[in-house]
């Protein structure tokens, strides 16, 4: 097989198996709170999420295109190594922080481990900063707005139907939960999904497969289908982190956090903006658990995500950069 064709082809299988990951790395963020607070049984949870997941991912491809076209300066300047070490490099970080149950973003991993790829290689003249600052400001403001506005729906909430027997309001949203719940798991594959779509035609737009920057239908349907496999496995390390060691759920808050999760989730991908699902979530978790009473949050838990966010940009940007030199030294 020509060397080219290997490569490419290695940078499908590396984004199918990321996305794979993601699915059931990120399958907490669609079905936590919904299995948490016991308003669907878990099994029912993951095939209704990889369905969803699997339709959602195949909506739209603007997300593909930022993800793509807007983290480097151009395609001519990326080649299947920087691709190749920017997949490792998320693909490690989100392996690791699955084994220690830490609900980091699969997003900040593909974003970090491509610009540590692209500094070694090419250097800083091979990165679209003004893309770069759009593409990190959403996965900043993301959760931030998710706390906001989740704020305000449970309040709303609680304005209108703070009157009823608790057991009564239980029991109706917990019915309504399993929509919420539903609707997250679209959001989160319209999302989520079209990163990997994005890695795979930068490849193959770099290799000379294709005159222009546009989603092969084919890479749509693998894309969507590896996610939906992943979603099925299932990530029960990370749904008992976010369904309930953030904020105690109940089914009328489980209904609230998940309805302004994929309000937010869905506005981003019809903006072509990538956020972080697992961060949307968590936002929303607690500015719903604020809303009931600040202290009812645990912070302490909150904190170390935080931590995890943060950190993981650049640790994948270092991870990606290492695997970058040790590409060129094995293809040397």
């Amino acid at each position: 097989m020509h060397e080219l064709q290997f490569l490419i082809l290695t940078v499908i299988v590396l984004a199918l198996l990321f996305d794979f990951i993601n699915g059931f790395h990120d399958t907490a963020n669609a079905i936590a709170t919904s299995v948490s607070t016991r308003a669907i049984k878990p099994a029912h949870a993951i095939i209704m999420a990889a369905a969803l997941n699997f339709l959602g991912a195949i909506y739209s491809t603007g997300v593909a295109k930022t993800i793509g076209g807007d983290i480097v300066a151009s395609a001519e300047m990326v080649d299947e190594h920087i691709i190749i070490a920017a997949l490792m490099g998320s693909i490690v970080w989100n392996l690791f922080t699955w084994y220690v149950a830490m609900p980091s973003s699969s997003s900040h991993a593909l974003v970090g481990g491509i610009i540590g790829a692209v500094l070694v290689s090419t250097g800083s003249t091979g990165l679209n900063f003004i893309g770069i600052g759009k593409i990190v400001l959403s996965l900043i403001a993301s959760p931030l707005l998710a706390i906001f506005s989740g704020f305000i729906v449970m309040t709303v909430l609680f304005l209108l139907f703070g009157r009823f027997a608790p057991s009564a309001l239980n029991g109706r949203f917990k019915k309504m939960q399993i929509l919420s719940a539903a609707t997250m798991a679209f959001s989160h594959g319209s999302n989520d999904a079209q990163k990997s779509m994005g890695i795979i035609t930068l490849a193959l737009l770099s290799g000379g497969y294709l005159s222009s920057f546009e989603v092969p239908d084919y890479v749509k349907f693998l894309c969507a289908a590896a996610m939906a496999c992943g979603t099925a496995l299932g990530g029960w390390r990370i749904i008992r982190t976010i369904g309930g060691k953030i904020f105690k759920l109940e089914p009328i808050s489980g209904f609230a956090a998940d309805l302004n999760s994929s309000i937010v989730i869905f506005s981003a991908t019809l903006l072509h903006l990538p956020v972080s699902t697992t961060h949307v979530v968590s936002g929303s978790i607690m500015g719903v658990g604020t809303a009931k009473r600040v202290n009812a949050v645990h912070w302490g838990v909150a904190q170390q995500m935080v931590l995890a966010w943060v950190m993981t940009i650049p640790c994948t940007a270092v991870i990606g950069a290492i695997i970058y030199k040790l590409i060129c030294l094995i293809f040397a």
